[in-house]
Order: C-alpha cells, then structure tokens, then sequence
C-alpha cells in the first residue's frame, strides 16, 4: 500500500476554487494549524484557491493570528457557516463589509449536519433554533446584508413546527490527531477532546472529497491498535506531519498537558480556590441550582466557575458537569483549555453530545448573559457590529430541564465591595444588560414558557426569574437598595413579588456547607412533633426543592415520623423563603395529597411570599385540598386555636 504522507503545501496544493471546507476543533483546541496555514500561505503567494465555503461549528481559533482566523482573505473566502464567529475577527470583518456570505447556526446543528452529510440524507429536522434569530421567519440565521438566500426552512409536520436545515456537499476536511500510521488510521491519545473528526472525515469521503489530516507522529504500518484507531485509514487520503510544535499544541494555552488528555488523574485539592469576587458571587448562587445526582453543561466565562465551586464545596461526586464538546464528568477546564475537563468520566464526540442535549439529556444548564429584556429573552450572539456568534449555546439554553442564566447586572467598568456579608456598588458599569428588547434573540423567554421550563437570571446583585408574562425579581444580595442598585439601572420595570434576601453564605469566605443542601441532610432537623397538641411541625423555611427525588425523600421522612407516631397528625408547615421547581409542583401537591388520606388530619400552612401563596394555594385547590396558607405565623397560630388546638406553633 502506499503511503499516504505528504508536506502541508502538497496537500494543500489539492484544494480547488470554490470547494467546501470543514475544520475540526473547538474554540482554542483541536485544531489543524499547520493545514491552516499552509492554506493561507498558498493563497497570499499564488491568489489560489479562491472562493472557498467554510464550515466550522466552534469558530476553532486563538482569536489573533492562528486557526481559522488565518482564513480571513478577500478573495480566499466567499461563503462561511460558522456556529462561533467572535474568534475570528479577520472573517468577521469580511462579513462586517460585506465581502462574504455568512450565517450563524447554532454550533450543534451544524456538528450533526456532518453525520446528515454522510449519511445521504438531504438535512436536518431540528427544533433547535425556534424562536430565535435563525428562525427564518426572523433573521434565518443570515448575518449581513448581502446575505439572502435561506438555508433554513420552517416546516410543519403533523401540527408541530420544526427547522429544516438544508445540507450540500464538502469537499475538503481538515482533521487533526495525534499517531497515524502510513495507511492513515489514527489515534488521539493526546488530544483533549474527539470533537467531529470521524464525522467530518465520513461525510467528505461519502461526497467525493479529500480528507487531509494532520498528526503529531508517525508509527509503524500495522503497529496501532485497533481499539484505538478512532478515524480509519479508508477514510483518510493525506497526511501531514505538523513540523512546528506550535501548530500542533493541545490548545492555544499549552503544548500538552497529561491532565486534559487522560494520560493523568490530579488532585483536586491542587485546583485553587476562587476569590470572593463578583464572579463567585454568581456562581455560587448557581451552584444552588444543582440537581442532585443530575446531569449539568456549563457556559464559558462566569458559568465555568460553577464547577470551581463545585469543586470548592466537595460536591462533583454527586453531580456530572459536562460540556458540549464532548467532555463528560470530572471538572471541567477553563480558558484556552475551556472544554476539556481533568479527572472526567469519558469523552465522545461532539454531535453526539449534543444529541443527547438537544434530546433533553441535560437537568441544568448554566450560561452567559450578554443582555435581556423583560420577555426574559437573552442575547449573547451579535451587538451592532460586533459578531459573537451563538456556538452552542441555543442547543443547550433550549432543552435543558432547568436554565440559569449568569452575568453581572451592568458592563464597563463595573467594580464592587463585599464587606461584612453585603455588596456594595463601588463603581457603576457604563452598559445596562437589562433592556427593552434585546438586540438579538438567542433564547426565546416566551418560547421558554410554552415548555415549562424554569428559567433563573442570576447578577452579583439579584436574581431574577422568568414568570409567566415577563422577569420577576425574587432575590436580592444584602447590602443592595431595589430603588437604588436595581430598578434606576434597568430599561424596563420587572414584576416585583416579595423578594427575598440572596443566601448569606454566598457572601462570606467560609464554603457554603453546599453538600446538606443537595443531598437535603437538614430535612430530619426540619421535622418536630408535639405530643401534647399531637401536632407534626415542618420547617421548610429557606428549603429548596429541586427535583422529583428531593419530594421522594421528603415524604419518605414524613411517612415513617407519622408511622412511629401511630395515629394520625395534625400538621403545620412553614413555607417563608421556601422554594420549589415550577416543574414538581404538582407532584408536591400530590404528595400532601397523597399524606392528608393517609396520615394528616389537616394542614395549616403560612408563607410571607404572596405568590408562593398564590402558587400553593392553586396546586392544592386543584386537588380539592384545603389550602389554608397564611399570609403571617400569628394568623396559622389563631387558626389552629379556633379550631381546637392550642397557639404557639414554633
């Protein structure tokens, strides 16, 4: 057989005018430098290939000089598809000018259409862009004015709208790994990630084109395993050998590191803790959004402290925090390295991460906030002239069962105090992120609604959430003034429904103790019992339940305090500062349902929050329960007496 390795510029030299590119990568890892720039190289000394089409899911690039950035030619480039554009801003500018066709699909969509490709099939149904910006019935996902020819199509199948993201041929594929022998199977032991290197390389092959694939080094024919030959040799038809060490690093930020690819397992006691910042701030209010025992992705920027505090509260053995490019378990990494993980479970490839999110594999997700509005919809994808792109974001805010949105309330310049457990606004940032209308719609709050989804925005100041006709404030940090730090910074007036106080182990240096709240180690304290009045008392005051299992174990409690009892219980419940996920509250109703046939005489209940009043009171009443919930303990405490049993509920 003969042997498939050639120099980059003879590789290159294979490209023609007018053919389809695809790059393998993520972000700042993954990709093939050295192909790259030999492709730039050519184009700035010959003026060939021109016209070519890009495709890339991530926008694979430092941001400066290096990855697809170097593509960012008048004339090299006439059409691109890219799910990131923010790192590639020699591209963006040919957008901007309106020297090349471009469009942002949502990252995973874009990764599938590869299998689509190779598979012969003519597109993708998805519902994965409904309601945003690359819904054709608003921007179609077209970027600038010289765009206008729709590459996505609303459809209706049996009553039900999806998006139909058309699918054409790809040439060329540039894939990277790290050991290939001279028949082109290859490993990739010391990459971060797979990411969509066999996809790519099968849907070139299937339409005719040349799969180029750069590799670290070269083994003896016959001498690989099998079992770790992740793209075969059939479908591989160049080799480059990336002769620069800087054109194969395993990110923008390192050479190698052993950790990112598996080849090592490290202390998680050597990963710093973070400082009590506006940054922790946020993410440790996220934290207390994690389900147990649940599948969770997080967002570059503030959301990826999320797993640093995880990591801090010794909480990662109960949860599984994976990113969309394939990394699943462990903790993950941040910067360049953002994507991979250390100490993770597994890795698989990146379409297929994102069939399980897009199938609604994911419990919570938390991600960036550019800028909303009072629709709760957020924008994180383009401002005026700037370009970021959606990545994947609109792929994971979209299904997960539970979204937390994190961002500081203002931009530029913003700078705080926390001093004694309170926040203080040192210096107001000069951009406002809460507007009327957000400038482009990558999350769709009313689309949120029709599927039930809870939806949190959490600011180093408040939280909000999205309520069923627009944001309700129901948090704010201690130190901060509504009038003030709040409402005198926002375009819009939110719905204000007793707001509470944000936890104060937020905004302390000590950890959180976060393992009782997840594991609800505090319930069995929660529950008392007065012989004397034969009346059960639950304090749940402060308690958050966030899934069907936290209702499992609540009842389970309940049930077997009741069977030592022996008879059936009068019952008195304490809901201030409670909260439950919009999600499981009928199967909380169904549980006091389920315990008043039972096991309870009656339930009085009392909670300070109107609408977790409101909220109860309609769960219950639905249920032909007697929901009895009192705006004040004083009012449940003269209930009770009227109907024979003694004051002094705790």
């Amino acid at each position: 057989m003969n042997s498939k390795i050639v120099t980059a510029d003879e590789a290159v030299a294979l490209i023609q005018d007018g053919n389809t590119l695809c790059c393998n990568g993520f972000v700042q890892s993954g990709y093939p430098d050295a192909l790259l720039e030999a492709l730039e190289r050519r184009f700035l000394e010959t003026g060939s290939p021109r016209n070519l089409t890009l495709f890339a899911a991530a926008g694979q690039s430092d941001g400066k000089t290096k990855g697809t950035n170097r593509l960012g030619h008048e004339g090299l480039l006439r059409r691109v598809v890219s799910g990131n554009w923010g790192r590639m801003p020699n591209v963006v500018k040919l957008a901007r000018e309106n020297k090349i066709y471009g469009y942002n699909l949502p990252q995973g969509v874009i990764c599938q259409l590869y299998r689509t490709r190779a598979s012969g099939q003519p597109g993708l149904f998805s519902k994965i862009g409904l309601n945003t910006f690359v819904d054709p019935r608003l921007e179609g996902g077209r970027i600038n004015e010289i765009t206008t020819k729709d590459i996505v199509n609303l459809v209706n199948i049996d009553g039900e709208e999806w998006l139909f993201y058309k699918v054409g041929t790809v040439d060329v594929a540039f894939i990277r790994g790290t050991t290939a022998d001279p028949s082109g199977n290859i490993t990739m032991e010391k990459e971060a990630m797979p990411l969509d290197n066999l996809a790519q390389a099968m849907a070139v092959k299937n339409s005719n084109g040349i799969v180029i694939a750069q590799v670290e080094r070269i083994a003896e024919q016959n001498s690989l395993n099998s079992r770790d030959v992740k793209i075969p040799g059939i479908l591989v038809d160049c080799l480059v050998v990336a002769e620069k060490p800087e054109h194969h690093m395993i990110n923008c930020g390192s050479q190698y590191d052993p950790a990112l690819a598996g080849e090592i397992r490290v202390p998680l006691t050597s990963l710093k803790p973070m400082p009590l910042d506006a940054r922790k701030i946020m993410a440790r209010r996220a934290a207390f959004e994690l389900p147990p025992n649940g599948i969770v992705n997080l967002g570059v920027g503030v959301p990826e402290g999320v797993a640093a505090v995880a990591n801090e509260e010794k909480i990662t053995q109960y949860i599984t925090l994976t990113s969309e490019a394939g990394t699943i378990g462990g903790v993950l990494a941040s910067g360049a390295s953002f994507g991979a993980g250390v100490n993770v479970d597994a890795v698989i490839d990146q379409n297929q991460q994102f069939d399980f999110y897009d199938g609604g594999g994911l419990d919570m997700a938390c991600l960036g906030m550019a800028e909303c509005d009072e629709r709760g919809n957020v924008n994180v994808s383009r401002f005026g002239d700037r370009l970021i792109g959606c990545g994947g974001f609109i792929n994971i805010s979209q299904n997960a069962r539970c979204m937390v949105f994190t961002g500081t309330f203002t931009a530029g310049g913003l700078k705080i105090g926390i001093e004694d457990g309170k926040v203080r606004i040192l210096q107001e940032g000069k951009v406002r992120k809460f507007v009327r209308q957000v400038k482009q719609v990558s999350f769709s709050g009313d689309f949120s609604v029709t599927r039930k989804q809870p939806v949190y925005f959490v600011t180093e100041r408040c939280v909000f959430r999205r309520g069923l006709r627009g944001l309700v404030l129901t948090e704010v940090a201690p130190g901060i003034d509504i009038e003030r730090d709040i409402l005198a910074h926002m375009d819009f007036m939110p719905k204000i429904r007793d707001p509470v106080l944000m936890d104060g182990r937020i905004f302390h240096e000590d950890n959180m103790n976060l393992e009782a709240e997840l594991l609800n180690l505090s319930l069995p304290d929660r529950i008392s019992y007065d012989a004397t009045r034969n009346m059960l008392f639950i304090n749940l005051e402060g308690h958050y339940l966030r899934v069907r299992e936290d209702i499992a174990t609540l009842r389970d409690l309940l049930v077997n305090r009741c069977k030592k009892i022996g008879k059936r219980v009068g019952v008195f419940i304490n809901y201030n500062s409670f909260r439950i996920n919009e999600n499981i509250v009928d199967d909380y109703a169904d549980m006091d349902r389920y315990m008043l046939e039972h096991y309870y005489t009656t339930i009085t209940r009392y909670a300070t929050s109107a609408f977790m009043r409101m909220k109860l009171d309609q769960a219950f009443s639905e249920r032909d329960i007697a929901p009895h919930v009192f705006e004040r303990k004083e009012e449940a405490q003269a209930f009770l007496t009227s109907n024979g049993t003694e004051s002094g509920a705790p």
